[in-house]
């Protein structure tokens, strides 16, 4: 489901959870000794962190010491002096810091003596084998940080500024890090007495029947059964050994072959010297690519790889695979040849394969066919398959030898998509073991060096193209041939109302994008002065963000008005601008007129029988006009095209591997992609191609396209990797015609490891064997998975279904608000997923009443999507049954579909570590989720970062189900993903939660190894389980910076308790609670703390404290006097963490600890 915009239920914030491990030095708080120990900081604890809050982000609350190990006393004193104390580094939101009276002294020092100061440190940073960093909060470092830069830069170090904390390390240093960020979501988890007890009573009781019981399950890390190795490829994707030939002897395979060899020379001469297959051979002598058959075939014969360039209409896609097998046929090695020819797009893959049987006189099915996902034709003479490369590489998963395949062609490889550079490196280690295959790369424009080198120096064979001439006009042609003016406003595309943040990003005052900065330098030195003023003019002001509507509309209808017939193909970046294109052009007089203008899309998402009706023609008198993207780039001819529209443009995703964040942008083509789309405009008669950016832009495009590898996240890659058997991810990925970033390979194996899918050892698990075997994303394997164990799987099937295809929820511009009402009946309980299932359900009932369309066409819904849905539901159960985990009776993995709070868990185990924190605001428009987390199925950066598709999740769904649970610092105190995620509750609720998790992971992983294993000896575990889930309201909070602090008495680490301070307790200072955090700051010695506080849209107040360079915000109150009460009962609450009777003897203690902590830095 894409394309779907931000949620407004309130402001979310997301856990980067998978971020560069580095190491800091923080303070030994179990040792009376000051030396510093190493910290990794995916495990530092909680007192690395700060308070924080809605405002700018504090410093932590602890400062590492920057001192080096094994020093002299001396120095110790010395660094001692120099560096701040653990709350001597406060930062208000404002920029003004309050610093300590003993540090007074070093604001006036002059910007000299520190950098002396912090030559002195890189000096001693450098001489530390151990020690990585140096990590700074003082003001003055931070003011002075371009000079300390460049003095750590010229010794050899790395710097980096994060908020209010300046960073000096040995290693690169990433744009974000987790040990330094602030607002990490703690989490107090309160469940109702009642509740816990019952829970306990269903997990004691299971836990005494498993040790009465005397069943003896194998360890789960052992092998997999034998039920799943059955897994395979989708049924019937691939020809299956003939069992006579397998089962007969040499001399009667021989002979079977034989006579299938001769069968099919027979029909083969038969249909060449028919009158119509004379007339198609006539046909196919006249392409390029015949000419060059002899040498083609000789090529192939003699080297085990072969390099083909043919330009565009050359004839290469269609003539290769038939000369190599008419010349098996030939010799009498028809029945032994088996011809894979892969594709990077469906619709290729079919239209080809039409061709191919067309021009052998056949119908598809016979000896040629094809396998896309969800479909194929094929038989069982069939020896000539076309398909996409993710078939083939599912075909390796079974069959890593290729058995039986005589030649593998891999098409159109200067795409550089992942799966056909993965392609690559398997099938160049394949060749070794199968020196009899042969292996044809085709493509029209390549960097034929490049891949001859890599399969070590291939031969490579050129054929020239044949397309009729074509002219090319620019921008500035345009222009001036058709008069049209650009202004900065009539170029501002228009989205619709549900877009409008995409048209607001358009306007000529926000910063330049990749997309302008990319073409800066070609525009300032471009000279225009041949063209007229007013063309000039136009260039001027051209706005290179914008596709351009509204040129577009103005150039199809002069071309409709005043240029021969022929059919128009438009090249546009994706679904939206396609959709948005579409119903801008129904409103002209006469692009929208029927009887004038057929008006058709393509797209990936579309259904193949949607896509194939760009391939019909026209009826006379009516202009075809194609909307596509770069799916009708390569490989596939549209007959009657004569013109030509090029924006230049085309989506494309890339990967910020620093912030674990994909972003789908705009990008500029490659010189490659823009011949390409030219060359359609002349496949069959002369023609005309319109780019609609100037020629200087054209000119400083990249020749070729950034490999798909090298942009992209590669968790599904490393995936396949493993269960090819390949070896070690790194090392394989290195032998890559270009090899990834090894960051980005490391957080894929990062990310693989936390959902379970791989060990410790990068080694398949139980889990990870499973998802090899499902084609979809990890995340969605694990949701199948799941909901086949805990028998939901209906609902999940759609979940899963509905994210593998576009988004149904139409949002038609002229009724906005009616398709925004009808989902909201879906969408009742804050989860898109199960929006999804509403949706979906109701179109089911429906379509058993034949009223499918009409429930479609009432709820804004797309047909296309739900046919989709229901397909892909039929495949997934198909796969799912044949490892074992269902049966072909549906209703025994349906029991508990209809229980929500179970198929929420369900997602939840499936998307994590997908995760947000939801800190509702008082100013949402929308109402407060009543929910901690949302669970998300892709965060991506498109302009901002969005979230697409979300369900809200309690407290107990997390914990249950989602990563691994760690035991924290104390009793009570819990963690996730490497201690970024927090939860405090008292100890008898922590260990109930780990007890079940550790219950609920080993019948998982029992289920896995055994899948018809019956789940009635787990009755008591489940019901626990789902009366958790059903029964937890939410009824805890969200703190930020709460700190385990250690009892100076025992010097044992302790837990701040969550009990909140009431406004009229009393205690040390009054009965007032900004006396009470006044008294115990000034007994500290430290200075008086600052209220701010702001009034809220809804005349409300909210107050935030902040003292020592920590901020804590309290409650909305309708005073302004009871909020600054609140934010301080808050903080009181959080430096105590006692009752009302232990207040008195904490303060003390605590002010101890803060006079202390200034002079001894404890």
């Amino acid at each position: 489901m894409k394309d779907r915009p931000p949620s407004s239920y309130g402001a979310v914030y997301v856990p980067p959870h998978q971020r560069l491990r580095s190491v800091i030095v923080a303070p030994n708080f179990n040792s009376s000794s000051p030396s510093a120990r190493l910290v990794d900081s995916r495990t530092t604890d909680t007192r690395t962190a700060a308070l924080s809050s809605k405002f700018s982000p504090s410093p932590a609350l602890f400062h590492a010491h920057e001192e080096k190990n094994g020093g002299t006393e001396g120095c110790k004193k010395n660094l001692i002096r120099k560096m701040p104390s653990a709350y001597s580094n406060a930062g208000s939101e404002d920029g003004s810091d309050h610093e300590m009276e003993s540090f007074a002294v070093q604001s006036g020092a002059s910007i000299s003596d520190c950098i002396e100061e912090w030559k002195w440190k890189f000096t001693m940073l450098l001489r530390d084998k151990v020690k990585q960093e140096v990590v700074s909060r003082e003001k003055k470092d931070r003011r002075d940080f371009e000079q300390l830069a460049v003095l750590a830069s010229k010794m050899g170090l790395h710097s980096h500024t994060y908020a209010k904390v300046v960073v000096f390390s040995k290693i690169p240093l990433p744009n974000y890090r987790f040990d330094l960020d602030d607002k990490r979501p703690q989490r107090e988890v309160s469940l109702p007495l009642g509740l816990l007890k019952r829970v306990n009573a269903y997990l004691g009781e299971h836990l005494f029947q498993k040790s009465k019981t005397k069943e003896c399950f194998p360890d789960i890390a052992s092998s997999r059964s034998s039920s799943s190795s059955s897994l395979g490829t989708d049924e019937g994707l691939f020809e299956q050994p003939d069992p006579l030939a397998a089962s007969a002897s040499k001399i009667v395979t021989e002979k079977v072959l034989r006579r299938r060899s001769q069968q099919l020379y027979d029909q083969q001469l038969s249909w060449q010297g028919s009158p119509e297959g004379r007339k198609m051979m006539q046909f196919r002598k006249s392409l390029p690519a015949y000419n060059e058959k002899n040498a083609i075939l000789t090529a192939v014969s003699e080297n085990q790889v072969v390099i083909i360039s043919g330009e565009t209409g050359c004839g290469k896609t269609t003539q290769i695979p038939q000369f190599i097998l008419e010349s098996e046929i030939d010799t009498a090695h028809g029945a032994s040849c088996s011809i894979i020819c892969t594709q990077p797009r469906r619709i290729s893959a079919i239209s080809v394969s039409e061709r191919v049987a067309t021009e052998r006189g056949e119908q598809l099915g016979e000896s040629v066919g094809y396998k896309v996902r969800l479909e194929g034709i094929k038989g069982r003479e069939t020896r000539l398959l076309f398909c996409t490369t993710g078939i083939l590489l599912r075909r390796l998963l079974v069959d890593r030898s290729l058995k039986g395949i005589s030649h593998v062609i891999v098409d159109e490889i200067h795409e550089r998509g992942m799966n056909e550079d993965f392609l690559l490196i398997v099938l160049k280690d394949l060749l070794s073991r199968r020196p009899e295959m042969r292996l044809v790369l085709m493509s029209a424009t390549l960097d034929a060096e490049l891949f001859s080198c890599y399969f070590n120096k291939a031969p490579v064979l050129c054929i020239p193209g044949f397309t009729y001439p074509v002219q090319t006009r620019f921008l500035e042609n345009i222009l001036e041939m058709t008069g049209y003016r650009l202004t900065p406003y009539n170029q501002i595309d228009d989205y619709g109302q549900e877009r409008a943040w995409r048209v607001s990003k358009q306007g000529p005052k926000r910063r330049k994008s990749q997309i302008a900065s990319a073409v800066e330098d070609a525009l300032r030195t471009a000279d225009f002065r041949e063209y007229r003023k007013e063309t000039q003019d136009s260039l001027t002001c051209w706005n290179p963000d914008c596709i351009g509507f509204n040129l577009i509309e103005h150039l199809l209808s002069f071309i409709c008005e005043n240029e021969r017939p022929g059919a128009i193909l438009v090249f546009m970046t994706g679904w939206d601008d396609i959709n948005s294109l579409k119903e801008k052009l129904l409103a002209h007089t006469i692009l929208g007129d029927p009887t004038r203008v057929l008006l058709l899309t393509c797209h990936g998402s579309m259904a193949s029988s949607e896509q194939r009706l760009i391939f019909d023609v026209a009826p006379d008198g009516v202009r075809k006009i194609v909307l596509a993207t770069n799916i009708a780039e390569t490989s596939i001819t549209i007959n009657d095209v004569v013109f030509v529209i090029d924006c230049g443009k085309a989506k494309e995703t890339s990967y910020d591997a620093l912030n674990n964040t994909p972003c789908l942008l705009p990008s500029w083509i490659s010189k490659v992609s823009a011949q390409q789309r030219r060359g359609r405009a002349g496949r069959v008669q002369p023609g005309e191609c319109y780019h609609l950016y100037p020629r200087c832009v054209y000119n400083a495009f990249a020749e070729y396209q950034l490999p798909e590898i090298l942009r992209t996240p590669l968790q599904s890659l490393c995936l396949q990797i493993k269960s090819l058997k390949l070896g070690s991810i790194s090392e394989f990925l290195s032998r890559a015609l270009q090899s990834p970033e090894l960051l980005a390979v490391q957080k894929a194996i990062e990310y693989l490891k936390i959902i379970g899918a791989l060990d410790q050892n990068e080694e398949l698990t139980v889990l990870g064997q499973y998802l090899t075997m499902l084609p979809v994303e990890p995340k969605l394997g694990k949701m199948l998975v799941l909901g086949a164990i805990l028998n939901c799987l209906d609902p999940i099937l759609t979940v899963v279904s509905g994210l593998s295809v576009r988004d149904p929820f139409l949002m038609p511009i002229d009724k906005k608000d009616l398709a925004e009402a009808s989902k909201s009946q879906f969408s009742r309980d804050y989860s898109d997923h199960m929006a999804l299932v509403r949706a979906f359900e109701g179109w089911k009932y429906a379509e058993k009443e034949f009223a499918g369309y009409d429930y479609c066409w009432r709820n804004f819904l797309s047909v296309q999507s739900m046919k989709a849905i229901d397909s892909l539901r039929k495949e997934f159960y198909s796969l799912l049954r044949d490892t074992g985990l269902v049966d072909s009776n549906a209703n025994t993995c349906n029991g508990w579909s209809h229980e929500e709070h179970l198929i929420r868990a369900v997602i939840c185990y499936g998307l994590y570590p997908g995760v947000c924190s939801v800190v509702n605001s008082v100013n949402a428009r929308d109402s407060r989720i009543p929910y901690p987390w949302l669970v998300f199925n892709e965060k991506v950066k498109v302009n901002a970062v969005f979230l697409r598709d979300s369900t809200a999740v309690s407290d107990s769904t997390l914990l249950l189900f989602g990563g691994s649970i760690m035991k924290g610092d104390v009793d009570g105190h819990l963690k996730m993903l490497g201690g970024y995620l927090e939860f405090f509750m008292k100890p008898a609720m922590a260990e109930m939660y780990m007890n079940l998790r550790r219950e609920l992971d080993e019948l998982i992983q029992v289920k896995l190894l055994h899948p018809t294993m019956s789940l009635h000896t787990h009755n008591e575990l489940l019901s626990a389980v789902r009366l958790l889930l059903s029964e937890d309201h939410c009824e805890g909070r969200f703190v930020f910076g709460r700190q385990v602090l250690l009892k100076p008495s025992t010097a044992a680490v302790a837990t701040t308790k969550p009990n909140m301070v009431p406004l009229g307790d009393s205690g040390p200072g009054g009965d007032n609670p900004k006396s009470q955090l006044q008294t115990l700051l000034t007994r500290a010695g430290h200075a008086t703390p600052i209220y701010k506080t702001k009034q809220l849209n809804n005349n409300q107040f909210l107050s935030t404290v902040e003292f020592n360079g920590m901020q804590i915000m309290g409650h909305p109150y309708s005073n302004k006097k009871s909020a600054e009460k609140d934010a301080a009962a808050e903080a009181l609450s959080w430096l105590t963490g006692g009752s009302q009777t232990e207040r008195q003897e904490y303060i003390n203690q605590m002010s101890v600890l803060l006079k202390r902590s200034k002079t001894d830095h404890f």
